[in-house]
């Protein structure tokens, strides 16, 4: 139980990656607040993970929205007092080659999966610095650090997450503040239902273990960076890929 009584933030968490990681640290101990602006999804969800609602609360958040963002962190304070962990899950995308991507797509994917992520991480980690601990995984992705076709727009988001991520880790570090980054490979979740077979197959190919990835293996490394066990790890991007990247 190594999460035992702890706060957790979970963002995008109705679904896929986010879903499996509030029932990780379920599992785990953790009190979870689910963050997703799907209230229907998200409500679905927490009452599968936990039917009596004692270790989950929900709240309905635009992540790139810094009122809604702040009303959540508050509302998560109200009830438990305190957040241990964040994790920086919620993402969107909107793939167009560069000659025909929509500037309002480059815009919504940088407001969801770029200032997103600073509106949470800032909030979250001015209520951590006052107790002098916490822990912040930040999600990725392999497009950020070697791009991908027809993924301006979110490659650019995510390369920016990874400078965020060394840059709070820098700042953070003496306060008592982790701040890390998974950097998922292509994962069997809803966001992969639009791409055809025969592409899904050369991804397949192209991936040494030869397969997708799973939300929940991509849940257990915000796990264990969010963890004790990785105490003396901080500003690390660590890829959940299956090797693609090689």
């Amino acid at each position: 139980m190594r999460f035992d009584d702890k706060v957790v933030v979970v963002t995008g968490a109705a679904q896929g990656i986010g879903k499996a990681a509030c029932r990780r640290f379920l599992e785990q101990g953790a009190k979870v607040a689910m963050w997703d602006m799907n209230g229907e999804k998200l409500s679905a969800a927490a009452k599968e993970l936990d039917p009596n609602g004692e270790r989950i609360m929900t709240v309905i958040v635009n992540v790139a929205d810094r009122a809604s963002v702040n009303d959540a962190v508050r509302a998560v304070l109200e009830r438990w007092s305190a957040i241990d962990v964040l994790i920086n899950n919620a993402g969107i995308t909107r793939d167009g080659m560069l000659h025909k991507l929509d500037p309002d797509d480059f815009d919504r994917v940088l407001d969801v999966n770029l200032k997103g992520v600073f509106h949470c991480g800032q909030a979250v980690a001015n209520t951590m610095r006052e107790r002098g601990r916490g822990a912040i995984v930040n999600t990725a992705s392999v497009v950020g650090v070697f791009g991908n076709v027809g993924q301006t727009n979110y490659a650019a988001a995510k390369a920016g997450v990874i400078g965020m991520t060394r840059t709070w880790a820098k700042e953070l570090g003496r306060r008592g503040i982790r701040v890390n980054a998974v950097a998922p490979g292509f994962t069997a979740t809803d966001m992969l239902a639009s791409v055809p077979e025969k592409a899904l197959d050369a991804i397949r190919e192209r991936t040494p273990l030869g397969r997708l990835g799973s939300p929940e293996e991509i849940a257990n490394a915000y796990l264990f960076l969010a963890s004790d066990e990785a105490s003396y790890v901080t500003g690390a991007v660590l890829g959940v890929d299956g090797g693609l990247v090689l």
